[in-house]
């Protein structure tokens, strides 16, 4: 039996930081909620489905470098955790300055593609997306699986990957609505704020964290 209850605080740590990554809005929710609003919402949540597994391609390609950077240098974690720590607070100010000076919120327009296209199009914008790159390298800062056995790696990436998939889902699914889109921008401001605050929390305690 693996004890994954010693994983758990890991697990949390990650999860915490992907969820609200995946919340923030991007490149990925203008397409989704562009080819919700354009073409339909099951179009959009198979968009969405290569998003989640684009963000499972990137976890586990970076799990694959984060670990070969770890065992050639002891030093590599504290320099991760620093770097992810600096991204977070990056992103803090970012948030920060829309609470202040909210952006137009604007629907990307969209071709009609296949289902096919509409995946390989969610998956190649997740997998080139610098955010959720540099967000995965934050998250395995954390160490959340160093060192585990196959199965609960497998478990790590399949929630990441079923995070990915509810948060952009949520966002195709409630924006493509114009009443939800209205309410959506009155609440900008707030929506900022909390996730500038977030992101402040999230960078202290990957910065101290002494796991």
């Amino acid at each position: 039996m693996y004890d994954l209850a010693s994983y758990l605080p890991g697990f949390l740590a990650a999860y915490a930081i992907l969820i609200v990554g995946a919340a923030s809005p991007g490149p990925s929710v203008a397409m989704l909620i562009g080819v919700a609003s354009n073409e339909g919402r099951a179009p959009a949540m198979i968009a969405t489905s290569g998003i989640a597994i684009g963000s499972a391609t990137i976890n586990l390609l970076t799990m694959l470098g984060v670990g070969l950077l770890l065992s050639q240098a002891a030093w590599a974690i504290t320099a991760l955790r620093i770097i992810g720590a600096a991204y977070l607070l990056w992103l803090a100010w970012g948030a920060f300055r829309k609470m202040i000076n909210p952006p137009v919120f604007q629907l990307e327009k969209t071709a009609r593609l296949s289902g096919l296209r509409h995946f390989m199009v969610g998956y190649l914008l997740q997998v080139t997306n610098p955010k959720a790159i540099a967000f995965w390298l934050a998250i395995a800062s954390i160490g959340a699986v160093e060192g585990a056995p196959l199965p609960i790696i497998a478990l790590f990436v399949l929630g990441g990957c079923t995070i990915s998939f509810v948060c952009h889902g949520a966002w195709a699914l409630a924006l493509s609505a114009a009443p939800i889109r209205a309410a959506y921008t009155r609440a900008r401001r707030w929506i900022e704020g909390a996730l500038g605050l977030f992101f402040c929390f999230a960078a202290n305690k990957l910065a101290t964290s002494e796991v």
